[in-house]
């Protein structure tokens, strides 16, 4: 490809991917667009990495325990409710934040904020609103420990993310925490005790993922970000970002294998959850251009994919196991 051909990718990127956004959002009253865009609702990928640690851990633990199907599929929907509303919190907070630099940057100009189709008045409203409801929400369907753990993720965590960007060259690491906690939630809540090699070695596991594709996802805006003084491991590995990836993944699918040993996972688990995995990943290394903004884009959504992938093997093992203690049970 040519030099030429490469820069109108980096630039038709943004702005097509702007007037797709607003497009999606034509079927709301203009007055709420702004504020749903600040939640970035039209970008569903957000959620779906909110969403799949809160689904595995929660996926385990009923496997542990041998959870009741109903009571399985009840709780994995206010798991997806969960993470709705932690990730609209963090993305509102974030841009409190970032307003200035989005403003310099090509990708997030046209963001409420930084736009200024939104006041730092009202976005604070809305997010004392959302996290309001956030607090009530946790409140009425989680207890005890897992109700700390979800507010430290609703509340401090994502708000002293966007600080970090300011300071030191590795806030992915902390949003690899921020991002997983659900994993912590999920599990507790269910299991309600702290199996702690289970959940050290699952959020390793969770930690190392968010860094690979969150440092796919910074590659997208490397020359704007050190415009502006915004670090990110992308900057800092430069030209060695691709293993660091490589490094990444691969300590993915040891300590997601490590985790599933641990807690005594059957063979679904290792079969489709690592083994389609380490497929996926391979698929990822192979395909990424870390220097055109569309393919990061295209391969940090795929992580949303992936997380399918593995639940389908966390699921499947605990449907055996499930129905094998049922039969023993019943004498079938």
């Amino acid at each position: 490809m040519s030099h030429n051909a490469n820069e109108k990718l980096v630039f038709d990127f943004p702005q097509t991917k702007f007037f797709n956004k607003r497009k999606s959002l034509d079927v709301f009253p203009s007055l709420v667009r702004p504020y749903l865009e600040l939640i970035r609702l039209e970008k569903p990928t957000g959620i779906k990495l909110m969403f799949w640690p809160f689904a595995w851990g929660l996926t385990m633990a009923a496997y542990s325990v041998q959870m009741p199907w109903s009571t399985y599929t009840f709780k994995l929907m206010q798991c997806l409710l969960s993470a709705v509303i932690i990730r609209s919190s963090a993305c509102t907070v974030n841009d409190i934040f970032d307003r200035k630099m989005d403003a310099g940057v090509e990708r997030t100009k046209s963001r409420p904020l930084a736009s200024g189709r939104i006041s730092v008045f009202a976005a604070l409203l809305y997010a004392s609103f959302q996290y309001a409801i956030g607090i009530v929400w946790f409140y009425f369907t989680v207890e005890g420990l897992a109700l700390w753990v979800a507010l430290v993720q609703l509340l401090p965590i994502f708000a002293i993310y966007p600080l970090l960007k300011r300071v030191t060259y590795w806030p992915q690491a902390w949003l690899g925490f921020a991002m997983n906690f659900g994993f912590m939630t999920a599990w507790v809540s269910t299991t309600s005790n702290l199996n702690t090699p289970v959940l050290l070695t699952a959020m390793a596991a969770c930690w190392c993922w968010t860094m690979l594709y969150d440092t796919i996802y910074a590659c997208q805006d490397i020359e704007d970000d050190v415009k502006m003084g915004i670090r990110s491991t992308a900057i800092l590995f430069g030209s060695h970002i691709r293993p660091l990836l490589i490094a990444c993944g691969c300590s993915f699918i040891v300590l997601l294998c490590a985790t599933g040993i641990l807690n005594g996972q059957g063979l679904a688990f290792y079969v489709l959850s690592v083994g389609g995995l380490l497929l996926h990943l391979i698929r990822q290394w192979w395909t990424v251009d870390l220097e055109i903004p569309k393919s990061c884009w295209a391969n940090f959504n795929s992580n949303g994919q992936l997380g399918w992938i593995i639940w389908l093997g966390l699921v499947v093992d605990y449907s055996v196991d499930f129905k094998v203690i049922q039969m023993y049970i019943l004498g079938v």
